[in-house]
Formats: C-alpha cells, sequence, structure tokens
C-alpha cells in the first residue's frame, strides 16, 4: 500500500472494521491530494502532485473490501497513468492488539506487465504499529525487483502533540528476492492536524530515490 493511501485506509479500518464494540456495515468514500506520491519512501508521481480517491465497504464481522485509484504525475516522457489497487481484508482487536490481514492487487494503466499483489498483516498496540507484506504474484520479468518473493517490513511510533496537533515515526525495509543489491531501508516523519498532514521522507541510496522530500497532502473520508 502507498504512503498517503495508507492514512486513508488506516483511518478507515480503525473506524469500520471490529475495533468498535458497536460497528456496523458500512460504506465510505475517501478522497485526497499530496504534492508528492511517495510510497515506502520512493516518490511514484516523479516528484509531482498527485490526486487520489477510493472506495471501502466493512461489515460488523470485520471483513472489508476496497478499491483506491491514485494519478502518477508526469515526467519527461509524458504522463505516467494511474495505480489502482483492490482489497479485501479482515481487521479486529483482542485484548489490546490491533490485527489486519489481507490482500492487494497493484495494476498501473501505463507501465506494462508491472502488477503485483501481496499478503500484508499489520498490527497495533497502543501507540505501537508494525506490518509486513510479502509479494505473491508479479507480471514484472523473473528475478526482477517487485517480483514474487519481495518482503516489505515496517515498524512504526505516534504520538499526541499540543493544539490537536500528532506525530507518527515510521521505519521500512524493502527485502528483495532478486538480490541485496536493491534492498533499502527509509524514515518518515508525519506531522497532522484535522485532513492535513507534512511529511519527510528520506530513503537509503539503493531505492534509486535518496533525496529527502518534504510533502504536503490533504485527505478526507466521508
Amino acid at each position: 500500500m502507498k504512503t498517503f493511501k495508507l492514512t486513508a485506509i488506516t483511518a478507515t479500518l480503525l473506524a469500520v472494521t471490529g475495533f468498535s464494540s458497536v460497528a456496523t456495515a458500512a460504506v465510505d468514500a475517501n478522497f485526497g491530494a499530496t504534492s508528492n506520491y511517495v510510497w515506502r519512501g520512493v516518490s511514484q508521481s516523479s516528484n509531482a502532485a498527485s490526486v487520489s480517491g477510493g472506495l471501502d465497504y466493512s461489515d460488523d464481522s470485520g471483513f472489508y473490501v476496497g478499491t483506491w485509484v491514485g494519478s502518477l504525475g508526469d515526467d519527461v516522457s509524458g504522463f505516467n497513468g494511474a495505480e489502482t489497487d483492490f482489497y479485501l481484508g479482515y481487521g479486529g482487536e483482542s485484548d489490546g492488539f490491533g490485527y489486519d490481514v489481507g490482500y492487494i492487487y497493484y495494476s498501473y494503466t501505463e507501465l506494462v506487465d508491472s502488477d503485483f499483489g501481496e499478503l500484508y498483516f499489520n498490527g497495533s498496540y497502543g501507540a505501537f504499529g508494525f506490518g509486513v507484506a510479502y509479494t505473491v504474484n508479479s507480471q514484472v520479468d523473473e528475478g526482477s525487483l517487485f517480483d514474487a518473493g519481495d518482503i516489505y517490513a515496517n515498524v512504526s511510533y505516534g504520538f499526541d502533540l499540543a493544539n490537536d496537533y500528532s506525530l507518527g515515526l515510521t521505519l521500512g525495509y524493502y527485502d528483495f528476492d532478486a538480490g541485496s543489491d536493491g534492498d533499502y531501508a527509509h524514515f518518515q516523519a508525519d506531522i497532522a492536524k484535522g485532513d492535513f498532514t507534512f511529511s519527510v521522507s528520506k530513503a537509503e541510496s539503493a531505492s534509486g530515490d535518496d533525496d529527502i522530500k518534504f510533502i504536503a497532502s490533504w485527505g478526507t473520508s466521508f
């Protein structure tokens, strides 16, 4: 899942997928805009602005299903098209431990043979969170990055600040099955208030996109 999109999806899941004892079936939509669509430390929009939107359904059992579309910006070769994700999963809470397990499929309109799918598990306890995603199917050439067998893991910590601000810190690591030359770590800090988020992101040089990124985002759900 992509960085900005994760914020919207996580908020939706916490609200409607069983983390409350009074959950009901619901359909939610989300819409957002960001100055730079960054996913796992790497820009997906050629460091340009991106708009996105999604639709989610969840019921009181904890099951959810949804889709999300985001623009990929422009570069010297022209419009890069859009990314469309399809996902389903199950989330809940037990003795203060939140969990979310599911599958997501990433589809790209302008990138040939680039689609891939992941199984994921996310957990949380108090202010701490962690997640792991494993690529189970892919259209990329065998032995390339984003082929089946890749693993992405992350840990996070969030806390409230004064005046209704909040701060989230995330450390992630991508372990590619194709070989260690492409493996990289990244770090991101997010300061949020209401529907607005300001982020600072930095990835290691092996990512191919190691510039420090300053990102302003807005997102809402309804």
